[in-house]
């Protein structure tokens, strides 16, 4: 699995977010449809810096082979984080059932979850071209 993609793709989703978290958090509650209170406004851009921060992870560690040895804390780490926010997701399928946007993060933290599963609890096989 070429797992180089996959964490580009990971790392700038969660880059995305994770600027968008940090300098719009009032517009993000709102799309919500949450109430812009300051403690909310304040968890929204924490949250921004720690999905900024795991993008700069995923980044830089794209080109090692991920899943083994050195790379399962970056796997692991990744996929609970996307296993349990798409838990958490699903609990909060009354609430948001309505809307697009809620699906669109659900199905997406789903296949993240599922591919990096995979990423973690099979062993990596290096490509061919690299054992030469």
């Amino acid at each position: 699995m070429n797992t180089n993609l996959i964490m580009a793709i990971c790392a700038i989703s969660m880059a995305l977010v994770g600027i968008s978290a940090s300098f719009a958090p009032g517009e993000i509650l709102v799309l919500l449809s949450i109430p812009a209170l300051y403690s909310a406004t304040l968890l929204i851009q924490i949250m921004g810096a720690m999905y900024f921060a795991f993008a700069m992870i995923n980044w830089l560690a794209k080109d090692n082979l991920i899943g083994g040895i050195y790379g399962k804390p970056i796997a692991l780490g990744n996929f609970a984080h996307f296993s349990i926010s798409f838990l958490a997701l699903i609990k909060t399928y009354d609430l948001f059932s309505h809307s697009l946007i809620f699906w669109l993060i659900t199905v997406t933290y789903f296949i993240f979850s599922v591919i990096l599963g995979y990423i973690t609890f099979v062993s990596p096989v290096k490509s061919k071209d690299a054992e030469q």
